[in-house]
């Protein structure tokens, strides 16, 4: 009978902490995701927008290394 119990309480936890990490998620937020590999290439990012119809969040290839080491070419 603890067994069950403890079984029980098991899955309420389980199940209480997956909705507590999923909270914040909407429904775009995968399709984003599956977007985000075309982002630093602007030609594919235009040619995913026009198949998809999905705009693509696109980052600037231009952008100067500030961080540590040499700057990339």
């Amino acid at each position: 009978m603890i067994g069950i119990a403890l079984n029980l309480l098991g899955v309420i936890f389980f199940w209480l902490a997956v909705e507590y990490c999923l909270k914040d998620q909407t429904a775009e937020n995968p399709g984003e995701a599956s977007l985000m590999p075309f982002a630093d290439d602007p030609e594919v990012a235009r040619r995913v927008e026009s198949t998809k119809g999905m705009a693509v969040k696109s980052t600037s290839p231009d952008l100067k290394n500030t961080g540590w080491g040499s700057p990339r070419t």
